[in-house]
């Protein structure tokens, strides 16, 4: 299954290593373009410059480790889709270029349902996607859970407990899922 990660997926830390991990661990095929990558790096200069500097260094991580993730949306489709904002037509465009089976997003009202099944798409929430990997395999994303709940505390210098931890990170029902086990 192929999936096209939107920048509001990618950009939350905890998210994108809960999203990015299920992929390694062989659950989807993630796709996104250029574009969604700068936009997740432009978003991180509101940090600061440590943020961009963060953001820089993790895209180029993440083009390594998926070099065949990238996908440029197809010459001329975006210019005959709609979508409610039509800034968000690159991303649909880039799904449909990239052959995806559903676009991952938070951001149900600019991506209606009815219009990406006319392009064949589904459209998924990070945490019903990682909630339904979980329940497929529930030992590998406990495994993955454990691995970004102790770099998430190795990084804040903090005591995280799992669930507070995705709830934080809009993923409650993998929250709860996890939370009997970690």
């Amino acid at each position: 299954m192929k999936l096209l990660l939107d920048t509001c997926v990618l950009y939350p830390t905890v998210m994108r290593e809960m999203l990015l991990g299920a992929a390694r661990l062989g659950h989807f095929t993630p796709l996104w373009s250029a574009r969604i990558l700068g936009e997740w790096e432009r978003a991180a200069v509101k940090l600061g410059p440590a943020g961009a500097a963060q953001a820089t260094a993790e895209i180029a991580l993440i083009r390594a480790n998926w070099p065949k993730a990238e996908v440029a949306p197809a010459p001329g489709v975006e210019a005959r889709l709609w979508l409610p904002d039509s800034a968000d037509t690159h991303v649909l465009a880039t799904a449909i270029a990239g052959h995806a089976d559903a676009i991952v997003t938070v951001n149900n009202k600019d991506f209606p349902r009815h219009t990406l099944a006319e392009e064949g798409l589904e459209r998924l929430g990070p945490d019903e996607l990682l909630y339904g990997i979980w329940l497929q395999d529930s030992t590998g994303m406990e495994a993955l859970g454990a691995e970004v709940l102790a770099e998430a505390n190795r990084l804040s210098g903090g005591s995280w407990e799992i669930r507070p931890l995705l709830k934080k990170a809009r993923l409650p029902r993998l929250a709860k899922a996890l939370s009997s086990s970690l």
